[in-house]
C-alpha cells in the first residue's frame, strides 16, 4: 500500500500503518521556470521537493554540466521567493553566491536538502560536492544525500562498499547530522535480464546523443549497488554500517532521521 506524503506527520502515519510513503517531487524546474503562480499550483497539488535544474540549463539557471557555469539567471531569485511562499524545501541558491565555490543550483539553501550527490574528494565529478561545499551545506543546517550511482565508482556499477565510503567521507567532513541517503533509484530490486541490459544500453546511448548524460555514464554502469539489489537493501546497508562501528543512532539519522528533521523544518 502507498500513502501520499504532504507533511512529516503523513510519513509517521504511513510508517505506523506499514505503508510506503510517496513524496512527490520535480527533478527540473522546467515545469514552472519563471512562472511563480505555476509553482504555487504545483505545491497545492502535492509537490514537496524540487530540484531547480538538471544537468542542463533552464530559465532558472545552469545545471552542473553547463560549461559556462553561470549560476542563477534573473528568474532564479523569483523562483526562490515563490518556493519560500509555497513552503518548499528547495530555494535554488548556488553555493557560489554565499561561499565562492563552484556553481550548482541543485545545492539548496539553508536548512534544505542536497539529495543526490557523492563526494568529490573520493571521486571527482561535476555532480559531486567538494569538501568545502559539504561543510557549507552542513553549516546551513542542510543535509547531503549520497546517491547510488556509477559516478561513485568512476563509471562501473557501484557496490555497497562504494556507497559506504562516500557516506563515511561525508560524515567525517559534514557531521552525522547532515548526511543521508539519496538513492536516485527505484525501490524494487532490478532483474538483470537480457531485455534490461538492452534497454539500459539504448537509454544510455540516447542520453549521450541528447547531451544530457554526465561523465562516467556507461552502458554497464547500472543504477543500483550490485550487492544491495534486494528488498532489504537499506537493512543490509544498516547492518554493514553497524559492523563498521557506526552506532545505531547515527545509522538511524543517515537512513532517514536527518531528512525527517529538515522536512519538518521546511514543510511547516
Amino acid at each position: 500500500m502507498f500513502a501520499r506524503v504532504r507533511t512529516v506527520e503523513d510519513i509517521r502515519r504511513a510508517r505506523q500503518a506499514g505503508q510506503t510513503g510517496l513524496v512527490f517531487g520535480l527533478q527540473d524546474g522546467v515545469s514552472f521556470e519563471d512562472d511563480a503562480g505555476r509553482l504555487e499550483a504545483l505545491h497545492h497539488l502535492g509537490i514537496r521537493v524540487l530540484q531547480p535544474t538538471y544537468n542542463r540549463r533552464n530559465l532558472l539557471g545552469d545545471g552542473c554540466m553547463e560549461p559556462a557555469d553561470g549560476g542563477l539567471s534573473r528568474a532564479g531569485p523569483r523562483g526562490d521567493r515563490a518556493a519560500e511562499r509555497a513552503r518548499h524545501p528547495g530555494r535554488p541558491e548556488p553555493l557560489r553566491t554565499a561561499h565562492g565555490s563552484r556553481c550548482d543550483p541543485r545545492v539548496e539553501a539553508p536548512g534544505r536538502v542536497h539529495g543526490t550527490t557523492g563526494c568529490d574528494g573520493l571521486a571527482p565529478h561535476p555532480r559531486h560536492r567538494t569538501d568545502d561545499e559539504l561543510r557549507a551545506v552542513a553549516a546551513s543546517g542542510g543535509v547531503i544525500g549520497i546517491f547510488v550511482m556509477p559516478y561513485l565508482a568512476r563509471g562501473r556499477q557501484p557496490t555497497a562498499a562504494d556507497v559506504i565510503a562516500h557516506l563515511e567521507h561525508a560524515i567525517k567532513v559534514a557531521g552525522e547530522d547532515h548526511v543521508s541517503i539519496g538513492t536516485d533509484g527505484v525501490i524494487s530490486p532490478t532483474e538483470v535480464t537480457p531485455e534490461f541490459v538492452a534497454a539500459f544500453r539504448k537509454n544510455t546511448q540516447e542520453r549521450k546523443a541528447r547531451g544530457i548524460a554526465a561523465p562516467y555514464e556507461t552502458e554497464d554502469g547500472y543504477l543500483f549497488a550490485s550487492d544491495l539489489n534486494s528488498p532489504r537493501r537499506f537493512e543490509t546497508l544498516a547492518e554493514q554500517l553497524i559492523a563498521r562501528g557506526h552506532g545505531e543512532q547515527r545509522v538511524q539519522k543517515v537512513l532517514g532521521g536527518n531528512l525527517l528533521r529538515v522536512f519538518g523544518e521546511t514543510w511547516g
